[in-house]
Formats: structure tokens, sequence, C-alpha cells
């Protein structure tokens, strides 16, 4: 590791007791990832409230430690080393969410699974199996493309529809069965039912025979969703309105785990 270019100005007690010039430095990556993973120093300055020559300073210091590089323009990108942060970071996410998962599968009887959104893709991070011989299964690790899945509704059910425009013009929207849906407007409309029923369904549209109902974990340190998957005969419309509820309460006990300094 680069030795620290953080003067001992920098290292005075915050009012929470930690480091002061730790927690400027990861709130500012966390401005520059809010912003799209590029920013200007005056950018920073504005958002954060920081005087410049403070920020200067700890932008300095991060990119000597590969966290942030320069870019020609002299505006800031976030960094290849915060790559295996975030890979291992996930990982554990996936670790810290198995118990809930666990309670799902006891409480529903199908597989219960989590999924992030990263970039334009949908990835699994974990998952508990079903009990019962006929069940589904999804590799962890998987990455599929949002339009087709109830994990892809829920976490993108609160973006602005211009975002989800855009992330659709990129990924396309191939049919996965013939109930994928696959048009912009089609899928705009599916988000709007999302938000109004507080849970996402995928019906037979990434593979048929197979229905899932998924939700958001709300305040996610990043975006995050629970689903529990089965033959569309099991996960019927009188056991969705069964299953949603405790879909609901563990993604709320999740979330005060995550947001917890000792998640169980």
């Amino acid at each position: 590791m680069p030795p620290s270019s953080v003067s001992s100005t920098d290292s005075t007690k915050s009012a929470t007791g930690g480091v002061q010039s730790l927690e400027r430095a990861f709130d500012l990556l966390e401005r520059m990832a809010d912003a799209g993973g590029e920013v200007g120093l005056s950018e920073l300055s504005a958002s954060s409230g920081l005087p410049l020559p403070t920020i200067h300073r700890l932008m300095r210091t991060l990119v000597v430690c590969g966290y942030v590089r320069q870019q020609t323009n002299r505006r800031y990108a976030l960094g290849p080393r915060l790559i295996r942060l975030g890979e291992s970071a996930s990982r554990l996410l996936g670790t810290w969410a198995r118990p809930y998962l666990a309670r799902l599968v006891e409480e529903t009887g199908e597989t219960a699974n989590m999924a992030l959104l990263d970039g334009d893709e949908i990835v699994y991070v974990a998952q508990v199996p079903s009990k019962h011989s006929m069940r589904m299964f999804t590799e962890v690790g998987r990455r599929v493309l949002p339009h087709s899945t109830g994990v892809g509704k829920a976490l993108l059910a609160n973006t602005p529809d211009h975002e989800v425009r855009a992330l659709l013009a990129r990924t396309g929207m191939p049919a996965a069965t013939e109930k994928t849906i696959t048009t912009p407007d089609g899928f705009l409309a599916a988000l709007e039912d999302v938000r109004r029923l507080g849970y996402a369904i995928d019906d037979n549209e990434q593979e048929i025979g197979v229905r899932c109902l998924a939700v958001s974990v709300p305040n996610s340190p990043t975006a995050a969703a629970i689903s529990i998957s089965g033959p569309a005969g099991r996960v019927t419309e009188s056991a969705t309105d069964k299953i949603v509820p405790v879909l609901q309460q563990v993604a709320g006990e999740l979330s005060e785990a995550l947001a917890s300094q000792n998640p169980a």
C-alpha cells in the first residue's frame, strides 16, 4: 500500500469519534459514484461543502492509493482498486443474506434469491434452494438482463423513466420466452405496477413454467432485491397473497441488518 499523503491535521477525530479524513474520503467516493463515477474538484466542493484545498489533498491521496484516477481532462474518476473491494463486498452481502433467504424458504417453500444491479445487468449473489423435489435453481454469479426478471423490475422500479429507457437501449430487450416484455413502454408500465403493488412479478418471462415474486431491499447500501421462484403451479395468485407479505417483512429485516455495524 502506498504511503498516505494526508497531513496530521486531517487525522483529527470527527463528531462520531472516527477519523475525520477517512470519513471525508469515503464521502467523496460516494459522491463520485452518485455522479456517475467521474467529477471535477469544483463539483465535489459544491456538493460536499468542503474547501478545494482539502478536497485536493484527499483526492491526491486516493489517486496515490489507486482508488481514484485523474483523467487527462483533469477530472477525477473512480479507480480500478475499488473493483476488488466491490467484488469482495458483494460476496459478503450474499453471505449475510443467506439466513434471511433460508427463512424465506422455510415460510414459503420456494427457492429464495438475492440479486444486485451491477451496471446494466442483474447478478445473483445468493440463493437458498427449496426443499421440494421440483424446484428452481439459479447459479450464484449468473448475470441476466433486468427486463425479463422480477428482481430486475424491483430494482428499477424507482429509477427515473429516462434512465430506464437509456438502459434498455444499451442492453436491448431480447425475448427469453413468448411472455417476455420486449418494448420500453411495456416495461415502464410493468414498473408502474411494481410501484403500485409494492412487489414485482416475473410471470413465465424468463422461463416458461416459472413464476417469481420480488421486492427491493429498502435502504440497502447498494441496490438489492430478494425474491422467491417456483413452478407456476405452486406460485399461484392465491399463493402470491401469502408470499408477498413474508417477502416484504424479510426485506425490511435484512435492510436493518445491513445498516447495523454487526449484521447477523
